[in-house]
């Protein structure tokens, strides 16, 4: 039979805005229970610089950035676990959780801060280059300003991929769109947006073949024309990724409302509540629009606050 732990609130993941709500919590003596997830401290911990986090004048890496929010959740004694909630059953008045280690929870909160991630090409120089940190991205806001003056490529064909080779196109000398089909997936406006933006050059039809560079990082890109099988080499410092992200709330689907795509929907515009009383949601679960850890962070303590409020309604 497995363990069962009772306990007030339980948060779902790391992150931004799995330690934001793990702060909040504790500061609110609900001794929160977190269980990191399979990759503590999110998505920040593969960006190698932050430089656009309040807080941080001289910049911060991810890996480091997330060392201190631990360090700050577990000084008010949050009890950060390593592991992953492989399991929940939110039908009861009692929202039982499982841990791969089989331990069971009843938690009378649930904070879901479980991320969602960026989808990639799966190209081994892709990946090489996204771990040594030189040159590959999923996030143009994120890390467009170490290209400035520089020449970058992006993938994508979606409003995504338009706004973020727009948003390089103000930074960079020339970006090159590589657009797999022969026509963007995007709306008309924003399709419209980057074919008049004049250092951004639309190559259809193209997919990247290997990304290229050496120990300093990316150099080019080898792209094949998939319809007359022509490659091409397009120098770049930058490569980046708009092809979706996928959020992390497949153990959720059962009982939450998910959108389309897979995001948890809010049930109250302004809150951070789900469908479900007692659980609630925080960061790129539920994001599906800004996605930075500035924003994940502020919808962490709003999901602290609202399960502190549950709570005490449920004393009162």
């Amino acid at each position: 039979m497995s363990d069962i732990q009772k306990v007030e609130c339980l948060i779902i993941g790391s992150g931004p805005a799995g330690y934001t709500a793990a702060i909040y919590a504790a500061r609110a003596d609900m001794n929160p229970v977190m269980y990191q997830g399979l990759q503590p401290g999110g998505q920040l911990t593969t960006t190698n610089e932050v430089e656009n986090f309040p807080g941080y004048p001289d910049g911060v890496t991810g890996p480091e950035m997330m060392m201190q929010l631990q360090k700050q959740a577990e000084r008010f004694e949050t009890d950060v676990r390593p592991g992953f909630i492989e399991k929940v059953d939110f039908s009861g008045s009692v929202h039982k959780c499982w841990a791969d280690d089989g331990t069971e929870i009843h938690a009378k909160t649930v904070i879901i801060s479980t991320g969602a991630s960026a989808k990639y090409l799966g190209l081994p120089s892709e990946q090489k280059y996204l771990k040594m940190g030189g040159g590959v991205s999923a996030c143009a806001v994120c890390d467009g300003f170490f290209y400035k003056g520089q020449e970058t490529v992006i993938v994508g064909a979606g409003d995504s991929a338009c706004e973020e080779a727009h948003y390089l196109s103000k930074l960079c000398t020339k970006v090159t769109m590589l657009v797999r089909r022969e026509e963007f997936r995007a709306s008309k406006i924003m399709e419209d947006r980057v074919k008049n933006t004049k250092n951004i050059e639309i190559l259809y039809n193209t997919e990247t073949e290997e990304v290229l560079g050496d120990e300093n990082g990316v150099t080019g890109v080898r792209a094949v024309n998939n319809q007359t099988n022509e490659t091409i080499e397009i120098p770049c410092t930058g490569f980046f990724l708009a092809i979706g992200h996928k959020p992390n709330t497949d153990i959720f689907k059962e009982y939450l409302n998910l959108d389309e795509v897979g995001y948890i929907k809010y049930e109250q515009p302004g809150t951070s509540r789900t469908n479900v009383d007692g659980v609630f949601v925080a960061g790129d679960a539920a994001d599906r629009v800004y996605r930075q850890a500035v924003t994940a962070a502020g919808t962490g303590c709003m999901a602290a606050l609202d399960a502190e409020r549950y709570i005490s309604a449920l004393e009162g």
